[in-house]
């Protein structure tokens, strides 16, 4: 029996096919030994080899580049400072319908809520670092 005959699963680890063309280019990638580690962790649980994990990586549409992460943490920083601003806001009529008899109901929900949006951001942000 030849490796030709040899049925594979669809699922099997194989090389991918080769380019009529063959190979045009060759890229070196210098990674320290603990992004060596991450790699290999990686692409084994994805089943996969690293230059093939590395290659899908880079070419994927759905993924978003570094500067654009960048530009996302940057977004939600600027929202959590406006954010922070209106709670401030919201405080100083608290405090300013405490010093008098009526107090608006919807100062403390208002803020409470401002609270859970800040957190909810924090939470996003450590999330993309």
């Amino acid at each position: 029996m030849s490796d030709e005959d040899v049925p594979y699963s669809r699922l099997s680890r194989r090389r991918r096919a080769n380019s009529p063309a063959g190979t045009k280019k060759r890229r070196d990638v210098w990674v320290t030994a603990e992004e060596e580690a991450a790699l290999i962790a990686k692409a084994a649980r994805q089943k996969v080899t690293v230059p093939n994990l590395l290659l899908t990586a880079a070419l994927s549409e759905g993924s978003e580049s570094p500067t654009e992460r960048r530009a996302a943490m940057a977004e939600l920083m600027a929202i959590h400072t406006l954010l922070a601003r209106v709670s401030n806001n919201v405080n100083q009529i608290a405090r300013h319908a405490n010093a008098g008899d009526e107090f608006p109901q919807d100062a403390k929900a208002a803020l409470a809520y401002v609270r859970e949006v800040a957190m909810r951001i924090d939470r996003t942000i450590e999330g993309l670092m």
